[in-house]
């Protein structure tokens, strides 16, 4: 059964229709500003600019910082085609490789979201943590925790604004979804995630950024060290 897509997805595929098939953008044109095209394809802002966001990571826009978004003037150059990966099941990639993967780039994007997010986006992941939390205590293994877990850390990297950062947002969600497939050692890792929770919300809403990106490989140290995963060559 195919997934359904989101309302953000949706506005997606229209914007990219207007640009690509029906040319009523062409290369190098300035979009509407936000408020007037939200209004013409009747959506939200932060509906439109999840849409944006998706479209300047395929290439097909780009944002000038001050002038507004524009249609790429190359538009069938991909901006992250160095990320352009095959699924990990395709590739043979353990758990092991996933955790080095995260390892590398998770903590960084959390230290650049405590300097860039917005309030209202460090409110949103908050909130996103205090259900995480919620769902840590009802079913530590659950789909709910599973969701929330990837939810929560999805916003974190989400808010550092870098476009080639929120291209490994499937790696992350691939690496929670088998840390708890595992089905081992779930009462631990719960109780170590929900302490290391609340010091990574703490100093987020702190904006301390490398509080936060020294609790962050804790965080992550913690996960390897219970799943009795070796990073060492």
């Amino acid at each position: 059964m195919q997934e359904k897509k989101s309302l953000s997805e949706l506005t997606a595929d229209t914007l990219r229709n207007l640009i690509l098939e029906k040319k009523e953008y062409k290369m190098g044109e300035k979009l509407p500003n936000e408020n007037v095209l939200s209004t013409q394809l009747g959506i939200s802002r932060a509906t439109l600019r999840e849409a944006i966001r998706s479209l300047v990571s395929e290439g097909v826009l780009e944002v000038r910082r001050g002038s507004g978004t524009f249609v790429a003037n190359q538009l069938n150059k991909p901006a992250y085609s160095a990320v352009n990966m095959a699924p990990s099941t395709e590739l043979k990639v353990t758990l092991k490789d996933l955790y080095e993967v995260r390892m590398i780039f998770e903590p960084e994007a959390a230290a650049l979201a405590c300097k860039r997010a917005t309030d209202e986006e460090i409110e949103e992941i908050l909130r996103l943590g205090e259900e995480c939390q919620k769902q840590i205590l009802i079913n530590p293994g659950g789909p709910d925790r599973i969701a929330s877990e990837a939810a929560f850390h999805g916003a974190i990297i989400k808010a550092s604004h870098n476009e080639f950062l929120y291209h490994f947002m499937p790696i992350l969600n691939e690496t929670i979804e088998k840390t708890l497939d595992i089905q081992t050692n779930l009462d631990m890792i719960a109780d170590v995630a929900y302490k290391d929770h609340f010091m990574i919300m703490d100093f987020l809403k702190k904006r301390d950024a490398l509080a936060l990106k020294s609790t962050m490989v804790i965080h992550l140290h913690h996960a390897i060290l219970i799943e009795q995963i070796s990073l060492e060559m």
